[in-house]
């Protein structure tokens, strides 16, 4: 099937400039065809075959985060997410990148979205603890390509344990049942961050759901989907729906926000498909984030005391693409003792955007330094947030600050207060302390 963005998507645009200055790469370079505003005339302009799909366009879009900061600022309602995923979609079918390319990208969507091959692709890291990354920031590390560095340097904390780590597959409610629900357990998430998913687990069960995790699930689709590569993110999504239309639940809970964002637009995806149009709006409306999910049923486990300072940084794919801000921060403030801050700037992505800082890293690093210098400006004792690309940017960024940070996702502090202030995975020398 031929992919294009839609002209009617595209006309909703009156060219105010009210998303220039929300626009990350237009505050980086001040150039208006990379903006919302003139990525969308080059959409027209190619749709309307004004302009070539040539390597010009390529790289204004390719700038492109897709972090829908526009999206929020758009007093027009313009939906920029499917416009400039049918337009990469576009890209990937009439564009004949460079080798290297092709071959980075075809590599890292032959390997991220699979979660046995990419065991297999982090075991190193596992054997080698940190030691990776400090190459890539040494001396030696600076001969390698700028996208090895900065794949090295975004390296996840795994470990053989967390690589191997199996959730249960049925865990019962704590008291009455009040819902019944079944976990996503990702890609990159379940091998680098199994323990948000085992704190994911323990929450809902504490606060009365009985929780699913399906076996034979994988990944959803959203990196596929946000890269262009629109029929592989189609047999993701198939596979997803069909694992858990088996699962027999109320809702689908979700931990990472773009990949929320990206189930939640399934019936986008599969518009015009007669066979899964339907089944897949369908299965759309069951799909909840952990925070939403948590503020709908109410607190039902008692919290405990957390004293510390905490940085909440929204998660673009969270706060523009799926409309959460407030629920997070309210089930935050229902820990007693929790100072919750935002830093300056909160809107402006940290740079992480799915595999962006992979194929983008020189943006995407000047992003992260002011992603980190703003944070750094609050003084945290640690940072939540809810999306494991934005953790891993956020800790690039720090590092590059000499600052290590405590850095964790909200239903991780959520689930350290039922079950005391001593189950915080990794807590900071003041927090400790005070």
């Amino acid at each position: 099937m031929s992919e294009s963005p839609s002209a009617a998507l595209i006309d909703k645009c009156v060219h105010c400039g009210f998303c220039l200055p929300t626009c990350p790469t237009y505050m980086l370079w001040g150039e208006e065809m990379d903006s919302p505003r003139g990525r969308i005339y080059l959409m027209k302009a190619a749709l309307e075959g004004r302009a070539a799909i040539d390597a010009t366009y390529v790289r204004h879009i390719d700038a492109c985060l897709g972090c829908l900061n526009c999206v929020t600022a758009c007093p027009s309602g313009v939906q920029y997410g499917p416009l400039i995923e049918r337009t990469r979609a576009q890209i990937e079918q009439q564009y004949t990148r460079s080798f290297g390319d092709r071959l980075f990208r075809g590599v890292l969507l032959w390997l991220i979205p699979y979660p046995a091959r990419m065991r297999v692709a982090l075991m190193p890291l596992a054997l080698l603890g940190g030691l990776a990354r400090a190459f890539a920031a040494s001396a030696a590390g600076r001969w390698l390509p700028e996208r090895a560095r900065a794949a090295l340097a975004l390296a996840p904390p795994v470990s053989l344990r967390s690589l191997f780590k199996r959730l249960p597959e049925r865990t019962a409610a704590a008291g009455a049942e009040r819902q019944k629900v079944a976990v996503l357990s990702g890609c990159v998430q379940r091998l680098a961050f199994a323990d948000v998913n085992e704190a994911t687990i323990r929450v809902l069960a504490a606060d009365g759901c009985s929780v699913a995790v399906p076996s034979g699930q994988g990944c959803c689709g959203a990196l596929a989907l946000h890269a262009g590569q629109i029929e592989q993110a189609r047999g993701l999504a198939r596979r997803t729906i069909e694992v858990f239309e088996r699962a027999g639940v109320d809702r689908v809970i979700v931990n990472a926000a773009g990949c929320g964002s990206a189930m939640k637009e399934y019936g986008d995806l599969f518009a015009g498909d007669t066979a899964w149009g339907e089944r897949a709006r369908a299965f759309s409306t069951r799909v909840r984030d952990i925070s939403e999910m948590l503020v709908e049923l109410g607190s039902r486990a008692p919290r405990q005391p957390i004293r510390a300072r905490v940085v909440y940084h929204d998660a673009c794919h969270l706060a523009h693409g799926q409309g959460i801000r407030s629920q997070p921060r309210t089930l935050l403030q229902e820990i007693p003792g929790l100072e919750l801050v935002s830093p300056p700037e909160a809107d402006i992505c940290c740079g992480s955007a799915g595999i962006y800082n992979l194929v983008q890293p020189e943006p995407a690093a000047q992003l992260g330094a002011r992603k980190a210098a703003n944070i750094a400006a609050m003084s945290p004792d640690m940072i939540a947030t809810g999306n494991p690309g934005c953790i891993l940017q956020i800790a690039s960024a720090g590092r590059a600050r000499g600052q290590e940070w405590a850095i964790v996702h909200p239903i991780q502090l959520i689930d350290a207060s039922i079950r005391g202030e001593a189950a915080l995975p990794r807590v900071s020398k003041k927090t400790q302390t005070s």
